[in-house]
């Protein structure tokens, strides 16, 4: 993948972009090695930061009965910490467009995944249920800005392979997602018991993602569409409409108002369902395993495969998506699937549990099916800026009561009989908005203003 991405025309954080790129560079001694050498360390970064967006959750799902005994939360105190991502991810991912405006993409994915290695070294021994809160909280910062830059990046650096690059990410995020789920029981077994060091262990990773980074720090480059107010910037569109073209010719771009845009509304409330329904799984399968008499491993296996379901299917799904004139027929497709996975849950926990597992790994699926949808609804890199912006903060507002409602009524209903017919009847909406977010649109045909 990485020599593929060698061809492309990229120096800096923003280079001169398509024919007049070639032309600028193709004289310059080494250029078109510096081109590939960078373009293999910007891929790089995306895929090692891609790999930490999701162990900060999945490792602490995996010990979540573990914290709690040790910091003596209640069931609603636990779900509200299991809602903590959703609401960082929503207020801090807003600020994202503005921060990467004013200080570069590189400068912002680089801090993010600072601040990932460092809440998650530090909220294992913070001290203290408002302690564990606030690391957790730096590190889902870190996490929020580099969500919603990952699109913008993409669609700026990779127009033409949209759909490719968004499946490698999201393959990439899918497996740390599913690595951490699987390792992080045994790692704490291995390393003494103590669930302090299976959660902190994951700094390391983040540690690395900080590297690749480094060298588009200096730069304080602002990313096309990261900003409308940029006046002036070279953007690098997708296939554009003529009065889009010559707005773009003379340096101007239309100002987008999302709350306007019908299809981005839709997107929205996808993005935020299928957000409920990933951290409600994240944060809780592993309990509802071990709760059916599964073992402590085992359950954390089980969430694994739940969660490495997306490491093909995040890269076969994308490249399909782009490929179909209207994606609703997969979203319905990934519903049913999460609709049979939650029977499964309610009727057979234990006895059919891999069977379940393998069903909602497949659901999960409409995360990078939801990223490569905002890729596609917008045709210019400042609407992919906005529309990323406004739909994952949206959405994961949408999404911060759902795990938390979880946990109150597992508490006070002492069973999974009422969260799982909950998780079921979210999915119901989910795949009608989701239906409609696949119309082929485009925001700026709704939200020009």
């Amino acid at each position: 993948m990485m020599g593929l991405m060698a061809g492309e025309e990229t120096r800096t954080m923003t280079p001169p972009t398509g024919r007049g790129a070639a032309a600028h560079d193709a004289g310059k001694p080494g250029g078109a090695a510096t081109r590939a050498w960078t373009m293999r360390l910007l891929v790089l970064g995306i895929v090692l930061s891609a790999l930490n967006l999701r162990p900060a959750i999945t490792s602490l799902g995996a010990l979540l009965e573990e914290v709690r005994d040790g910091l003596g939360m209640s069931g609603s105190v636990a779900g509200l910490l299991t809602s903590v991502p959703p609401l960082c991810f929503a207020v801090f991912g807003v600020m994202a467009p503005r921060l990467a405006r004013r200080f570069g993409a590189g400068a912002v994915v680089c801090a993010g995944m600072a601040a990932i290695a460092t809440g998650l070294l530090v909220r294992p021994y913070a001290g203290g249920t408002a302690g564990f809160l606030a690391g957790s909280a730096l590190a889902l910062m870190g996490i929020a800005v580099s969500n919603v830059l990952m699109p913008v990046i993409v669609k700026h650096w990779f127009p033409d392979r949209v759909g490719s690059m968004t499946g490698l990410y999201s393959m990439a995020l899918a497996l740390g997602t599913a690595l951490a789920a699987a390792v992080t029981v045994p790692l704490t077994d291995t390393l003494g018991g103590s669930w302090q060091t299976g959660l902190a262990l994951w700094a390391g990773l983040a540690v690395a993602a900080v590297l690749p980074w480094l060298p588009f720090v200096r730069g304080r480059a602002t990313p096309p569409g990261a900003g409308e107010e940029h006046a002036g910037a070279t953007q690098t569109p997708g296939p554009a409409s003529p009065s889009a073209s010559a707005e773009h010719a003379r340096g101007e771009a239309p100002r987008l108002r999302m709350t306007r845009s019908r299809t981005a509304w839709a997107l929205a409330v996808f993005f935020g369902l299928q957000a409920t329904a990933a951290y409600i799984t994240m944060g809780w399968m592993a309990q509802i395993f071990r709760d059916a008499g599964v073992p402590a491993g085992t359950a954390g296996l089980l969430l694994a495969v739940t969660m490495v379901m997306g490491v093909p299917l995040a890269f076969v799904i994308p490249r399909l998506a782009t490929r179909l004139p209207h994606q609703g027929p997969i979203v319905l497709a990934l519903g049913v699937c999460g609709l049979a996975g939650y029977a499964g849950l309610y009727l057979a926990p234990a006895a059919g549990a891999w069977a379940w597992a393998v069903l909602l790994g497949v659901a999960n699926c409409a995360f990078p099916l939801a990223l490569t949808m905002v890729g596609m609804r917008a045709r210019t890199g400042q609407g992919v800026a906005r529309l990323s912006a406004f739909a994952q903060s949206t959405g994961y507002l949408i999404s911060i009561p759902g795990p938390l409602l979880v946990g109150v009524l597992y508490q006070h209903s002492g069973g999974w009989g009422l969260p799982i017919a909950l998780m079921s009847a979210l999915m119901i909406p989910q795949m009608a908005v989701g239906f409609l977010a696949g119309r082929d649109r485009t925001v700026e045909d709704e939200a020009a203003r």
